[in-house]
């Protein structure tokens, strides 16, 4: 079964490979995305993440879903010394570094407790895995059209951190100054709310992200620096 729909502004491609696949699972999965687009988004006015940022709604009246994707951003925030960080000068409340993988993951799992096991769940970029191997190609910083790696995962998640999409957009909180100290970073971890995650604050942090991603556990990392030098753990699953 494969299906695509846009959501959270981005495409979000479903395959599963299972045999005998209900329609039930992956309506179950784009309903719970498109839920968290609603509740989530810094660019609606009247979610739950812009009400709150707004200080229309106090901490005890929070949603334990946004509780709990509030409590990963300052995790972040504090393992990075405030190079990632959810609440910027400027820009507000915006968590959509932490509710991208952690939304997918939650949508993954959905798939895994309707008793699928072999599926691949791509979210602009950042996949969720199941009963792999799944190869998951990582772009080329400088040529759309090209691969500079492709990795064999079996279950897990993986995610990138780049300039080349959306250009300097990552910031380092710590100046309020955009990240440019990479070109990319991919992270393969257990989780994609983890690899998530630590893409973008790695990112953040420029080159001295590379060895903290690497540091923290599960992790695997491959970064391409300005230049084309390449850095990459030795376990990074790179397929035959």
């Amino acid at each position: 079964m494969r299906r695509v729909e846009h959501v959270m502004g981005f495409p979000v491609s479903l395959r599963v490979d299972d045999p005998d696949v209900p329609d039930g699972p992956a309506d179950a999965v784009f309903a719970w995305l498109r839920e968290v687009d609603r509740r989530f988004s810094p660019f609606r006015e009247d979610s739950e993440v812009s009400r709150y940022g707004r200080g229309e709604l106090p901490a005890a009246a929070l949603s334990a879903d946004l509780a709990e994707v509030l409590a990963l951003g300052e995790e972040f925030r504090r393992a990075t010394g405030g190079a990632f960080d959810v609440r910027l000068p400027g820009r507000g409340l915006d968590p959509c570094a932490v509710v991208k993988g952690w939304s997918v993951q939650r949508a993954a799992e959905l798939l895994t407790g309707a008793g699928l096991r072999r599926f691949c769940l791509n979210a602009g970029g950042d996949v969720a895995v199941s009963g792999g191997p799944w190869r998951v190609g990582v772009r080329h910083p400088a040529h759309a059209d090209r691969l500079c790696a492709v990795l064999e995962v079996s279950d897990g998640g993986v995610a990138t951190s780049a300039r080349y999409e959306r250009g300097d957009h990552i910031l380092d909180g710590r100046t309020g100054r955009p990240a440019t100290g990479l070109e990319s970073l991919t992270v393969v971890a257990p989780t994609l709310t983890e690899a998530d995650a630590v893409a973008t604050a790695a990112f953040a942090l420029g080159e001295e992200g590379v060895a903290w991603a690497a540091a923290r556990e599960g992790c695997e990392v491959f970064a391409v620096l300005p230049g084309g030098r390449v850095l990459r753990t030795p376990g990074v699953p790179v397929a035959a």
